[in-house]
């Protein structure tokens, strides 16, 4: 069961600053030949900019991620229960009861006999 869940839920790592790092690069290596006279301080803002962007991402460690997945998967196994112990109660309740109506109807023919 876990197996289907860990298809659902994807946890993404943080970006390491190494990472920051080449992206700032590659973004400086894009720029037109007379910008590139500012490369270094273009390349620590698209830093800063990168650094900050993602700090404001609603993220959360993998021991949270995780811990959360098991939560889910916890949850979904007692959902399934609960399902099926519904299921098994419905399929009882729509069974007739005969013996109770043959009871029922030997009441009132005995009824009508004595009046």
């Amino acid at each position: 069961m876990a197996l289907a869940f860990s298809n659902v839920l994807r946890y993404q790592p943080p970006m390491a600053n190494e990472s920051i790092d080449k992206l700032a690069r590659k973004l400086v290596e894009t720029l037109p030949e007379g910008l590139r006279s500012v490369r270094d301080d273009l390349e620590k803002n698209f830093r800063s900019v990168l650094q900050s962007g993602l700090n404001r991402l609603d993220l959360v460690t993998r021991e949270e991620f995780e811990v959360q997945q098991a939560v889910l998967v916890r949850t979904r196994e007692k959902l399934d229960a609960l399902d099926a112990r519904l299921a098994g109660f419905e399929a009882k309740k729509t069974t007739p009861n005969k013996p109770a109506k043959k009871k029922a109807s030997k009441k009132k023919a005995s009824k009508k006999k004595g009046s």
